[in-house]
């Protein structure tokens, strides 16, 4: 791990302040170490997609490893005037003990299913709420973005360009992580290529152009700057009229006599499917067939897709504002319920009952599977299920629908595999997870990918991916229904 990924960071006061509110009554009636388990989970797709990738996990890492209240932290707390000084005194000594359990970052997920599960002492659990939400929840929103984006740019490499439209420093560095994850092939935000290893990529902006006498003596500058790594920004005046005409000439009066090759164009306004036929015509007159055309300017996975279908000649894309806030769907809806308390080693389930039928919880401690086709390979469905549940694929499995009792799927016994999603980062405060880099991370990420079906992957209306439950932990969960009902 890069030693500048934030483990010199002490984020423990990013939390909302209910978390101490809470955390000082779990202390002053006693029960400040009971043991609880809570769920990390989200209810709906971004953009209304097929799935999402988990993201976010290594920085959440970093946190919980230096969670801590400095002097300064303490001194602002009392200054608050709701606490008392032994509640102050054992902050000063906290740290987090508990075990987490996740998925593994990168991995593609689905709605109301656990992403992270925490066991904990009570105090502990609740005072990580926020910094584990706002880590994960931000990176896994540009995770997902990232993936469309790079989806419909159809193997073309896609560069992250958006740090100046970040909200904020962290959102920036952290976003270009959570994009490259999400498949895109570099970034320009330089911060997050030296904590991540991540390449970056950037050549010049217009001002570059409007500071020489002219666009021609502008474009020689930067060739014999960079002779090897040319990309000239061809739209500053008069793209057709102007700009290709004269990186052509770069590319022959300047480049060439010197054993080199323009590497690339870059059209940042206009009709961009237009510009990029006739600016690809003139390269290939011109012999300049090998000269790539990238496109910027606000695009986003449905412009791009677009483009394409125009018959755009375009080889590359960079992809800003869209990308680095998830603009069409800028939240990611996770949440961080308690799912059981424990008393006298007996695990004891909880639910949360809403008028909305889609933030009931299902309670208790859990696991979650996913089943793969032994056919294809392809993934069937995830099952959640009692965390002393065993899954024997020698015999038939029926797997139930979260709410709707009547729906259900048998799959036949032999025909399916499976595989258990979430895997121990933390336990009894001790790390033991295999850390990865984030190149291995994307990696992970895209095998993961592949193991389902196409029909996921649409934009509009994909595939309604199977989150079950277990008949156990169904039917407790109707019971508990029944029960609180009465």
């Amino acid at each position: 791990m890069n030693k500048h990924a934030g483990s010199e960071r002490n984020l423990t006061l990013v939390m909302d302040l209910y978390e101490l509110t809470m955390a000082y009554n779990y202390f002053k009636q006693g029960n400040k170490d009971q043991l609880v388990y809570f769920d990390m989970f989200y209810r709906k797709n971004p953009d209304n997609g097929g799935f999402a990738v988990f993201a976010g996990l290594q920085q959440l890492i970093e946190c919980i490893k230096n969670l801590h209240f400095s002097e300064g932290d303490i001194e602002y707390l009392r200054s608050l005037q709701k606490f008392d000084e032994d509640f102050l005194d054992y902050l000063l000594d906290f740290k987090f003990t508990g075990s987490i359990y996740a998925m593994k970052e990168g991995t593609p997920v689905f709605p109301n299913e656990p992403l992270i599960t925490v066991k904990a002492k009570f105090i502990e659990a609740q005072i990580i709420e926020t910094m584990l939400l706002v880590t994960v929840n931000h990176q896994s929103l540009i995770a997902t973005k990232a993936h469309r984006v790079v989806q419909e740019a159809k193997g073309r490499p896609v560069m992250e360009f958006g740090a100046r439209r970040a909200q904020g420093y962290d959102s920036a560095t952290y976003g270009a992580r959570a994009a490259y994850i999400g498949g895109v092939a570099g970034t320009a935000t330089v911060s997050a290529g030296e904590m991540f290893d991540i390449p970056v990529v950037g050549t010049m902006a217009h001002s570059f152009v409007q500071s020489f006498d002219s666009e021609y003596e502008a474009f020689k500058a930067y060739a014999l700057t960079y002779p090897d790594d040319c990309v000239l920004l061809v739209d500053t005046y008069d793209t057709l009229k102007s700009g290709v005409p004269h990186a052509i000439e770069i590319a022959k009066e300047v480049l060439e006599p010197m054993g080199k090759k323009l590497k690339g164009i870059r059209l940042d306004s206009g009709d961009i499917s237009y510009l990029s036929k006739r600016a690809r015509a003139m390269l290939d007159v011109a012999g300049l067939t090998y000269v790539s055309i990238s496109a910027s300017n606000s695009l986003d996975e449905y412009l791009i897709r677009s483009l394409l279908n125009q018959g755009a000649q375009l080889d590359s894309f960079g992809v800003g504002e869209n990308l680095i806030v998830s603009k069409s769907s800028p939240v990611f809806g996770g949440v961080y319920k308690l799912v059981a308390i424990e008393k006298n080693g007996q695990i004891i389930p909880k639910i949360k009952i809403s008028e909305n039928t889609e933030k009931i919880t299902n309670p208790g401690y859990k696991r979650v599977y996913r089943l793969f086709e032994n056919e294809t390979g392809k993934a069937i469905a995830d099952l959640i299920a009692f965390y002393d549940e065993e899954i024997d694929c020698t015999k038939d499995l029926t797997i139930y629908h979260q709410s709707d009792i009547w729906k259900f799927k048998t799959i036949e016994a032999n025909t399916y595999t499976v595989e258990e999603l979430q895997v121990p980062i933390f336990e009894d405060g001790k790390f033991v997870y295999q850390e990865l880099s984030v190149k291995e991370i994307r990696d992970y990420s895209m095998q993961e990918k592949a193991r389902l079906w196409d029909e996921i992957f649409r934009l509009e209306f994909p595939h309604n991916y199977y989150v079950d439950l277990t008949k156990n932990l169904l039917d407790f969960k109707i019971k508990m229904l029944e029960e609180k009902r009465k």
